[in-house]
């Protein structure tokens, strides 16, 4: 084995040292780089298969150049550029135990052109990715923070923003509408996303996102920095309208007055950045109805009914009211709907009323025909709550009686025709299913009505295997939203499918029956043979 050849090279460290000054990154990342070039440079000399290693002294720069050898037990080996078998590792080595390696010192390398061309672009390329990996560390926890930046050039109407060790990215439609920047213009925004990708680190920068107003409003108030002042949601229409509810913890401080500020002082530094948008600031409230009346105003609101199961509201507002209450192009409705995360209907008193008038009518009607009473019970029924027939059978004696002007004789006859009603039209629905070819099996699910029934007939669901291919949401669209929940309309899906799984493990028991038949059989014949 030839000695090993070093070349002390000082200048090495000092290039290392330059450079990671200058790209603020360690001075051992620097070197590693280096490393990794003179031993690419090495393996382009010596053959790319063989494990060639490079080192530099970290106080004399001198540069070490050496080929690595794994010791192997099986022969023969599976590389030979870069194994060798224990057998003849020990004449070079006495003592010498698998998984451990021989190093040969190489001579150093004279760097040519193309060498040094080479190690040049592997340092270049190293000392980026560190510098890239740093930047990502640096920024990844900087999501929802506010940072300002220079404008460097635009790319597609896109902003590449210098934040100074780093650059980001506020496109487009990020920027507010109707303001633009030039080059060496100076931005402030909100960082909304960072990732890593292979061309480095992308900072995601945006002027519209709500927290760049809910940050503004907390380097402008110093009750929400300190946490006093809670902003609970923030609903923008970038540029034009904005609102925001906020909730003091403590009692003595109004949230609201405190985020306007002396004479609007505070609340107009935050509309002077966002380019004169308007911000509507409202007392949040854990009650879901008071918190939408607060998010509609200015409007006024008369009533609120709550849908809770799909978080929808019904608001009545004075007919004087319904323009302000709905806003500019729906403006004010949109964001209070973002604001509570409730969807809002907005109705005047005048459609509220004509509405519950023509329900009236028409449950009045189904009890007069259903039930072959006058229109004086049947309004006596709706007054009370009743909306169907099938309400009327499931209430309790006691409190149908209790109604006014009905005693037990009358409750008992209006629940006796309330069950033949129901008997004659689930009989027609019945006969309808028979005639659509509904199966018998399908009918037998629980949870399907008659009426259902006829609506799968209808669509030509009409055999298990039919219904058993449907998705949930294709049930609930042929059946209707208000007729069952998702959860309802996968399992009838599952009791469906229920006769697939038996088949096959009656498939699979009889497979197993059929082969332990042939073995008993085969085992028979050999006894026979014997």
């Amino acid at each position: 084995m030839a000695l090993d050849a070093t070349i002390a090279r000082p200048e090495l460290l000092q290039v290392a040292e330059a450079v990671a000054r200058e790209k603020m990154i360690e001075r051992e990342e620097v070197l590693e780089a280096m490393e990794q070039a003179i031993q690419k440079a090495g393996r382009a000399k010596y053959g790319h298969e063989k494990d060639i290693r490079a080192t530099i002294d970290r106080k004399t720069g001198e540069v070490r150049l050496s080929r690595w050898t794994e010791v192997v037990e099986q022969e023969p080996v599976e590389n030979e550029a870069t194994q060798i078998p224990l057998r003849i590792a020990q004449k070079i080595k006495p003592g010498i135990k698998p998984g451990e390696f021989i190093v040969d010192p190489l001579p150093p390398i004279d760097f040519g052109r193309i060498a040094a061309q080479t190690a040049k672009q592997v340092i270049v390329q190293r000392v980026r990715e560190v510098e890239r990996r740093k930047q990502y560390e640096e920024y990844k926890d900087r999501v929802g923070e506010i940072v300002n930046g220079i404008v460097k050039r635009t790319e597609y109407g896109n902003l590449m923003v210098d934040l100074g060790r780093a650059e980001a990215l506020l496109r487009r439609d990020e920027c507010i509408p109707r303001e633009s920047f030039r080059n060496g213009d100076r931005v402030r925004a909100y960082i909304y996303d960072v990732r890593e990708e292979p061309r480095g680190p992308q900072i995601f920068l945006s002027r519209t996102h709500p927290g760049f107003l809910a940050k503004l409003f907390a380097q402008e108030v110093p009750e929400i920095y300190d946490g006093i002042i809670e902003i609970k949601a923030v609903a923008r229409d970038p540029g034009s309208r904005a609102k925001m509810a906020v909730v003091s913890r403590d009692s003595s401080i109004d949230p609201v007055g405190a985020c306007v500020g002396m004479r609007g002082s505070r609340v107009q530094a935050v509309v002077q950045e966002l380019q004169g948008e308007k911000i509507d600031i409202i007392p949040w409230s854990p009650d879901p109805a008071t918190f939408i009346v607060n998010a509609l105003a200015p409007a006024e609101v008369t009533k609120v009914v709550l849908d809770d199961e799909n978080r929808r509201c019904e608001v009545v507002v004075p007919d004087d009211q319904l323009s302000l209450a709905i806003g500019r192009r729906g403006q004010n409705v949109r964001l209070a709907s973002q604001l509570t995360r409730w969807d809002i209907d907005i109705l005047t008193e005048a459609e509220e009323s004509e509405r519950r008038q023509e329900e009236f009518r028409r449950r009045s009607a189904l009890f007069v025909e259903a039930l072959d009473v006058d229109d004086v019970i049947a309004g006596l029924l709706v007054t009370e709550g009743f909306g169907s027939i099938e309400e009327i059978v499931a209430v309790d004696d006691e409190e149908l009686a209790g109604i006014e002007g009905f005693d037990e004789n009358v409750a008992a006859e209006l629940k006796r025709r309330a069950l033949a009603y129901l008997e004659k039209r689930d009989a027609e629905y019945d006969a309808r299913r028979r005639e659509l070819g509904v199966e018998d099996a399908v009918a037998a699910i629980e949870g399907l009505t008659p009426a259902m029934l006829v609506s799968l007939g209808e669509k030509g669901v009409k055999t298990l295997d039919d219904l058993a291919d449907l998705a949930s949401d294709e049930l609930i669209e042929i059946l209707g939203a208000e007729a069952m929940d998702e959860e309802t309309a996968s399992a009838i899906i599952m009791a469906a499918r229920r006769h697939w799984f038996e088949e096959d493990a009656q498939a699979a028991a009889a497979a197993q029956g059929a082969a332990a038949g042939q073995a008993a059989g085969g085992e028979a014949g050999h006894a026979q043979g014997s």
